[in-house]
């Protein structure tokens, strides 16, 4: 799938809302700013549809064309993507306890084994906590080839519709049950994070609507174009939608938010980002000055800011007295320089060699259906 220009603007947004929601870890931009961060959190559901969307494109459209599915050749692409830049953080987190931005870190083996998400003791261990959505992601990836073949093996657009619909409520009840288990019981740790926010059952509907989304546009391409071609309809219900999703998540930790708030939130996001790829949409047509290189860069950005944050705090508080937009100046230019260090002396060389090397051959680990 080639750029989209509207993808990049989402993903750099998604980005740079997340960190700055975690620059409440330094200060933040102050009080006047905080309707701006508070919701920042809601960056990762961003990632979760883009994610949603283009590894379901990837992979449904091998199997709508008939080709044969390589899992070894998927999750060899996957590893070189994700592992070498995550396993370098997670050293520098472990080797250097001063850098990181909370005192306490889980196992390295949750980490990885991607189970830090289900194992967190988060009253005790926040350190590197955000890695909990790369866990959500792996998991997707391990699982949802294995799913998209199975589902296609005999293509029902009612079978398909009837297992989102059936992922979707079987979410929003168990987030229920769980949380009125938890209210009731309140037991002495962090339950929000632990039993709703962070496990990767309870977080499926923005990469489900991602999903819902691609298969959209390989098996209905006249529906697609269709839609498509109302991008500014679709840009404004999805900024909408995200809205009235924000507004139930005033309560972060409410029943309802918690319930019925991340289908919607999912449902508004997933609309933004059908618009983003209508090239001659509002955002498809958009080529933001930075967009592209934020956007690229996004992962390691992710991954390193929390600790780029708290070394910069720890050197500034003492040695250069800043405040206010100038303070936060100086942590958005750490940040940048950081997550282009290791994007481009970690990430990029290894998908370099991941390309020299070849990785398995594209022999089918599982038969293709038909089209």
């Amino acid at each position: 799938m080639h750029r989209l220009p509207g993808l990049d603007l989402l993903r750099s947004v998604a980005i740079l809302w997340v960190m700055l929601f975690h620059s409440f870890l330094v200060g933040g931009l102050g009080p006047d700013f905080a309707w701006l961060s508070r919701f920042g959190w809601a960056g990762v559901d961003i990632f979760f549809v883009l994610s949603g969307f283009l590894i379901g494109s990837q992979l449904l459209r091998t199997l709508q064309r008939g080709e044969p599915l390589s899992l070894r050749g998927f999750y060899w692409r996957r590893a070189w993507r994700i592992l070498p830049a995550f396993a370098f953080v997670l050293a520098v987190y472990v080797a250097f306890p001063a850098l990181r931005e909370a005192p306490g870190l889980e196992a390295w083996w949750t980490f990885a084994t991607f189970t830090q998400n289900l194992l967190i003791d988060y009253s005790r261990n926040q350190a590197f906590s955000h890695a909990w959505s790369l866990c959500v992601e792996e998991h997707f990836y391990l699982l949802f080839p294995l799913l998209a073949w199975w589902v296609t093996r005999r293509p029902s657009a009612t079978r398909f519709t009837a297992l989102c619909a059936g992922l979707v409520l079987l979410g929003m009840a168990l987030r229920a049950g769980v949380w009125l288990h938890d209210d009731a019981l309140q037991p002495a740790r962090n339950w929000f994070i632990e039993d709703i926010y962070y496990p990767t059952w309870m977080r499926l509907d923005g990469l489900l609507m991602g999903v819902m989304l691609a298969a959209l546009r390989v098996y209905r391409p006249a529906q697609w174009a269709r839609l498509q071609a109302r991008s500014t309809w679709l840009l404004l219900g999805g900024l909408a939608v995200a809205a009235a999703a924000l507004w139930l998540f005033r309560n972060r930790t409410g029943l309802v938010a918690n319930t019925v708030g991340w289908p919607l939130l999912s449902l508004g996001f997933g609309l933004l980002v059908l618009s983003a790829t209508a090239p001659r949409g509002w955002l498809g047509r958009w080529t933001v000055p930075g967009a592209g290189w934020v956007a690229a860069t996004s992962y390691s950005l992710y991954l390193s800011h929390k600790l780029v944050m708290h070394a910069v705090h720890e050197w500034l508080e003492t040695a250069w007295p800043l405040q206010g937009l100038a303070l936060f100046a100086v942590y958005a230019a750490a940040v940048l320089l950081v997550g282009a260090v290791l994007h481009h002396a970690v990430e990029r060389p290894c998908l370099r060699l991941r390309d020299r090397l070849g990785g398995p051959a594209r022999a089918p680990a599982m038969g293709a259906p038909t089209a």
